[in-house]
């Protein structure tokens, strides 16, 4: 007599759990649920919200222009980031809070480069891709460095990244001798604004550059098996010939080139810097990108897409915020919101006494038949 044996990666379906149920079981029901408030009350409170219409930029150039197409356009870098975060997230089960500092430095090394050292430069002084490559590197070698003290000399990493936090945007001063370089070449430009004859936002490409690349990496190597791995339990990773320190190391590597790519689109924008505003703040709103993707902060099992949709969440609800005149300083406040609402509802205790809510009709209905 045969003895069948379920297949333990086969998911048992409950007929008994209702549909709303098992979508709140989905990890990017939080981030999904979200943009579908956003997207409600802006179509009651504003349907032109999401007009999109045909205008000339400074240049004289026809270029899309509209609310759908500015949460596209400068959630770009915050995308970036909240990829390589989510890396980082994984397998250290901490997050990194210099990724604005070290954007500063990126953006201050390419600056450098094209602009030969002067403080004004009409041209570039050498080839785009050669400055951009430049500031990659140094970028992977911060990353680097706060990846050595997080695997390397076990510091937590919102410590370790702490001092590249504090010094990294007086490095950026430093590399341009206190100076704010300026470029006013047009074709420095382009990548943080439009290519002439395109009327689509040239980071909008970048980002999609940067997400198939990873969706390759992930898809064709091991990376995201190792990292979920590391993070779940390291020491059982090296028990199986893994080696977290390598890996940890690695997903802060990778995460300095998201920097550098987000740090050269940012300076693109203005062709210029100011090393103490530029992406300010920035590592709070990746690391909430994370969050709200569904990704545990304390490591492990991860998601690169919840934590993309997350980060163009954000920025549609910055852009949703601005468009009703709230002032820039108060943004912060509302994001805090959003913060504690995550808090809460992936607390333990919280889930606990939801369920215990939903359980108790169907026991009293149980009761009464």
């Amino acid at each position: 007599m045969k003895t069948l044996v379920k297949d333990p990666e086969t998911k048992v379906k409950r007929p008994d759990d209702p549909l709303f149920k098992r979508l709140t079981r989905q990890q990017l029901f939080i981030p999904i649920a979200a943009l579908v408030l956003l997207v409600l009350f802006n179509l009651i409170a504003d349907p032109t919200f999401f007009a999109i219409s045909i205008k000339e930029n400074s240049m004289g150039n026809p270029v899309l222009s509209g609310n759908i197409i500015s949460v596209l356009d400068n959630a770009s870098e915050l995308v970036m980031l909240a990829i390589g975060m989510t890396l980082v997230t994984a397998s250290s089960g901490g997050q990194d809070i210099s990724v604005g500092a070290t954007m500063a430095i990126a953006g201050s090394v390419i600056l450098r480069m094209v602009c030969g050292g002067q403080v004004t430069a009409d041209t570039m002084q050498m080839p785009l891709i050669l400055a951009v490559l430049t500031g990659i590197v140094v970028s992977m070698i911060f990353g680097a460095f706060n990846g050595i003290l997080v695997a390397y000399f076990k510091i937590q990493p919102m410590v370790a990244t702490l001092i590249m936090f504090t010094a990294g945007r007086s490095i950026a001063a430093w590399i341009n001798n206190n100076q704010l370089p300026i470029i006013n070449d047009l074709s420095f430009k382009y990548a943080g604004t439009f290519l002439p004859g395109i009327p689509v936002p040239t980071p909008i490409f970048i980002t999609v550059f940067v997400i198939l690349a990873f969706w390759l990496v992930l898809k064709f190597t091991t990376l995201g098996l190792y990292t979920q791995s590391v993070g779940i339990n390291s020491n059982s990773s090296r028990l199986n010939g893994l080696d977290p320190k390598l890996i940890k190391l690695l997903t802060y590597v990778i995460l300095g080139v998201c920097v550098a790519i987000a740090g050269f689109v940012r300076v693109s924008r203005s062709g210029s810097i100011n090393y103490s505003r530029i992406a300010e703040n920035i590592e709070m709103d990746a690391i909430l990108a994370v969050a709200l993707g569904g990704n545990a902060l304390g490591g492990g099992k991860f998601n690169i897409y919840g934590s993309i949709l997350g980060a163009y969440v954000i920025q549609f609800l910055t852009t949703t915020l601005y468009k009703y005149d709230v002032p820039s300083t108060a943004l912060p406040a509302y994001k805090a919101v959003v913060v504690i609402l995550l808090v809460v509802l992936s607390a333990p205790v919280v889930r606990e006494k939801l369920a215990n809510m939903k359980k108790a009709p169907a026991k009293a209905a149980k009761e009464v038949s």
